[in-house]
């Protein structure tokens, strides 16, 4: 049986390689892929694995993005830490899931199931109709609000008004359609994965852009992206080279 993993964490990467070839010895582990575009990539070029375990939230965005492109037939295992919620859905349509940190049974658990799913058109609308549903669902999860603070007030702040938001001298803002910016008490860690991915992007380790308020985009030095937003950031939005082409990807989205 041929195995594709997508998961940009190595380490886990290779745990799971190591205890899908201890629970049976004819998977083959075909590769192991660390983004959407490399998925992408890799899975254009070469025959459809029997099986893919992949992670959700990937470096360069979510792993949905891959199969919405592909419409690939393979079965999908996702191997996540997302809420159960969501999730459910692929549980009365036989696509499963497994919940990090990976345990030995629930693996196994999870290849019983495929072996139970194998026909491969079946399993690929199967794929096809879960993810639109996963992607609803998750949707809703995303904040809508968040509060921020100005002055001596506390205020509601739409997150479709928020033109992007950025880090200075320790603190984190959001500049909004209104021009103003609001203090709030998250890291833009923490803002980065309650936000809907796409909508938000993370450009570098100060601002996360909303892509309704991006006017245009620049050629900058060394291959890099100068981003250009409706309101004037308080410094260059650069994308670096490493994010400039899944950058570019997720604008065409």
């Amino acid at each position: 049986m041929k195995v594709v993993i997508i998961e940009d964490e190595l380490k886990t990467a290779k745990e799971l390689k190591s205890i899908l070839q201890s629970l049976d010895d004819e998977i083959i582990v075909e590769a192991i892929l660390s983004s959407v575009a490399t998925a992408i990539d890799w899975l254009k070029k070469n025959p459809t694995p029997d099986l893919i375990f992949s992670d959700i939230q990937l470096g360069d965005g979510l792993s949905f993005e891959i199969f919405k492109e592909l419409q690939t037939d393979a079965p999908v295992i996702f191997c996540t830490a997302f809420d159960e919620y969501a999730i459910r859905a692929f549980e009365s349509n036989s696509v499963d899931y497994l919940l990090k940190p990976i345990e030995e049974t629930m693996l196994q658990k999870s290849l019983d199931k495929y072996h139970r799913l194998k026909e491969p058109l079946h399993a690929g609308a199967q794929t096809a109709q879960n993810l639109n549903k996963v992607i609803a669902q998750m949707d809703t999860g995303y904040k809508q609000n968040i509060l921020a603070y100005f002055r001596e007030k506390i205020i509601p702040v739409r997150v479709v008004d928020i033109q992007f938001i950025y880090a200075s001298n320790g603190s984190v803002y959001l500049h909004t359609s209104n021009e103003k910016s609001y203090i709030v008490q998250y890291t833009i860690e923490q803002l980065e994965s309650m936000l809907n991915p796409h909508q938000f992007f993370r450009a570098n380790r100060k601002f996360i852009v909303n892509r309704e308020y991006i006017n245009n985009i620049e050629h900058y030095f060394n291959r890099k992206l100068y981003v250009v937003t409706s309101s004037e950031a308080p410094e260059k939005i650069i994308i670096g080279r490493a994010k400039a082409q899944p950058f570019l990807k997720w604008m065409e989205q």
